[in-house]
């Protein structure tokens, strides 16, 4: 997501060494967002076993739309931040505005997309889970993530909607005469602002919300409940040792799956949340939020596109293994056992009957 107030002397006073730190730590960011997203894309391509879990669709698409915002966004916001002018023109300049607020919000509507299909997964009965996730909603779901965000992106933008009456404000910012810099100036009107910011963050972080705290107070529940049968006493001879061995593990991996949403939301609202509450304050306040408050928490946001494949992804075991065998050349020492894959993968847990990844 663009800054709604880009970079106006954003950059001046910064040291020779400030944008040398810059310009690494920007670096290091892209860097990290690319080869993640890439290696994500490449796993679920070549591993049958993660192609054949429905979350996957969702994770595979978010991590080409991060992989997106790294190539197409990111770049040119660091080159104007460290070169303190814009010198793509101002048709390249919309362009690429669009390209920022429809990637970034494509991103954070697979993250409500991937919150809604665990929700269904493990907070559902099996049969509920099938009916609600089929092929056809899946893709209806993925087609609605990138077609929706046009409306607030290249839409409003390329029709000048964002700037209905504060056209001059924009004018004087778009050129610094003192240093004879240009900007890639995107402000926004309060009806945008409020807009935008409903649709991109506001209504996909209540449905994020309600969804993990749904799953979080259910895996609790099954924890609890498994707790007490173990303290009831242990089930009839005979029976013993499977069904306790099953219970540990799933109250583990439950457990487990109950911290990593909360790492997971812990994350998200750490990244997008300054933003996006600056986003609507700055039009009432007549725009005087500092250019280095935009920058710093737009790309406090651009980094929430590096991290979704740590969390999403680098915390699953199958992940990890189909990662493994990639870097090190399909090392056999990483490949599942044969016994294994021909059941549920190892990284899978069914709760509720219904097998899903949440690890």
């Amino acid at each position: 997501m663009e800054e709604l107030d880009v970079n106006v002397s954003s950059s001046e006073g910064f040291s020779v060494a400030e944008k040398i730190v810059l310009l690494t730590f920007i670096s290091a960011v892209i860097l990290m967002a690319i080869l993640g997203n890439l290696l994500v894309m490449v796993a679920v391509c070549r591993d049958r076993q993660l192609r054949k879990i429905k979350t996957n669709y969702f994770i595979v698409s978010l991590a080409f739309a991060d992989l997106l915002v790294s190539v197409l966004v990111m770049p040119f916001g660091a080159i104007e931040l460290v070169q303190d002018n814009w010198i793509y023109g101002e048709m390249f300049c919309l362009v690429r505005t669009s390209l920022d607020v429809l990637l970034t919000t494509a991103s954070i509507f697979h993250l409500c997309c991937i919150s809604l299909d665990r929700y269904y997964a493990i907070c559902c009965q099996p049969l509920v889970y099938r009916n609600k996730m089929t092929p056809l909603r899946i893709a209806v779901m993925l087609g609605g993530c990138w077609v929706i965000p046009t409306f607030i992106s290249f839409l409003p933008i390329m029709q000048g909607w964002n700037s209905i009456g504060i056209i001059d404000l924009i004018q004087q910012r778009q050129f610094n005469k003192a240093s004879n810099s240009t900007y890639c100036i995107f402000m926004v009107n309060k009806p945008y602002a409020i807009t935008c910011s409903v649709v991109a963050f506001y209504i996909p972080f209540l449905l994020m919300v309600l969804a993990y705290y749904r799953i979080y107070v259910t895996a609790r529940e099954h924890a609890r409940q498994i707790r007490v049968l173990q303290r009831a006493g242990a089930p009839a001879e005979g029976r013993q040792h499977h069904p306790d061995q099953h219970s540990t593990h799933r109250m583990k991996t439950e457990t487990k799956a109950a911290k990593t949403l909360c790492i997971i939301m812990g994350c998200f609202c750490l990244c997008w949340a300054p933003f996006f509450i600056t986003n609507i304050v700055d039009p009432f306040i007549n725009y005087t939020v500092p250019g280095k408050v935009w920058t710093a928490f737009l790309w406090l946001g651009y980094i929430n596109s590096g991290l979704n494949p740590f969390l999403y992804a680098f915390l699953n075991k199958s992940f990890r293994r189909a990662f493994l065998i990639i870097l090190c050349c399909g090392d056999e020492r990483y490949r599942r056992p044969s016994i294994l894959g021909q059941t549920v993968p190892c990284s899978t847990t069914t709760i509720n009957g219904s097998t899903h990844v949440l690890r």
